[in-house]
């Protein structure tokens, strides 16, 4: 070999030296910091780290907290920033990015200005008892198919006549209690022992007259079970199986008799009921959900209208 050539040898082998030896550090902190953060799936292919293994251990450990908190030089701070970026597998993004669309495009409830509550009709006041709110919250207007829950309803809507919803929600249990659940084949054939016993409890507060008439329509109702299968088959018929959907925005446009509750005043009346006269009758459609009154502005209005376009049930 002559002198040329090998002082040319000699002079390729200073190039390519340093430069070898400012990558194996390279390495060697890249490998050792994804070692610590990164512990599994890291797989070496031709002297390169394979990006599926990568994305794979990026995807199972994107939560580690550790990436940035012992990070101190400056080509370790790249490293942080680079596996941070590509941390993110592309579903991940995808699911997140639609689930924020979704938070973004969903319906918010009516609120008061302000003071953060729900908007209600404006006969539920910051005064109102709270069983009266419950009531307003969670069952008027709500479609009631059940027999015992509907004679319920039409016995508490004849006591208006002598107290408020209020005073009768409060005892609400009481009368349960004292008329079997409100169960018309049981109350049906109470008799006079019943009858005294009800009406001379005080924390009832029923009279004698208000006791017999919730008796006598227990009767009435029994004759419309053998005739239509149900007190609500019955009742539902009335209003052809759908409520009656009002659209009402102030409390004076609500009234307190409509034409079909004095056509099913006289129906009822006919069959021999009591004390269901058209405000009543309106009070306990309304208390039922035969017929939606809640005002338009009402958080509950359209709660309530999705209920009334279901189909009729029978239960």
């Amino acid at each position: 070999m002559s002198k040329a050539n090998v002082r040319r040898n000699i002079m390729e082998k200073n190039r390519s030296s340093p430069f070898r030896e400012k990558e194996k550090p390279a390495q060697s902190i890249l490998s050792k910091h994804l070692k610590k953060v990164y512990p599994i799936g890291l797989q070496r292919s031709n002297s390169s780290l394979s990006f599926s293994s990568l994305s794979l251990s990026l995807s199972q450990n994107s939560n580690d907290s550790s990436i940035t908190a012992d990070s101190s030089t400056p080509l370790e701070q790249k490293i942080s920033l680079a596996l941070r970026l590509i941390s993110q597998h592309p579903e991940r993004r995808s699911e997140v990015s639609a689930a924020a669309k979704n938070v973004q495009h969903q319906p918010h409830q009516s609120l008061d200005n302000g003071d953060g509550e729900f908007r209600r009709c404006n006969w539920i006041t910051k005064n109102s008892d709270k069983v009266y709110v419950a009531f307003h919250d969670e069952c008027w207007g709500v479609p009631v198919y059940d027999d015992s829950q509907l004679f319920e309803l039409l016995a508490m809507s004849g006591m208006l006549m002598d107290y408020n919803w209020t005073e009768i929600l409060k005892r609400k249990e009481l009368f349960r209690e004292a008329f079997a659940g409100f169960d018309p084949k049981i109350v049906a054939k109470m008799g006079e022992k019943e009858i005294f016993e009800i009406s001379s409890d005080k924390a009832i507060m029923l009279a004698e007259s208000r006791v017999r008439c919730i008796l006598d329509n227990a009767k009435c109702i029994m004759k419309i079970v053998d005739e239509y299968g149900s007190f609500s088959s019955y009742m539902w018929g009335q209003v052809n199986y759908k409520p009656m959907i009002n659209k009402f925005r102030y409390p004076r446009n609500v009234p307190l008799r409509t034409p079909k509750a004095e056509v099913i005043s006289k129906e009822l009346l006919r069959r021999g009921f009591r004390f269901v006269g058209p405000v009543i009758v309106n009070s306990f459609m309304q208390a039922a959900g035969l017929t939606i009154d809640h005002l338009v502005d009402c958080f509950r209005y359209s709660e309530c209208v999705s209920l009334a376009e279901r189909p009729w049930r029978h239960i």
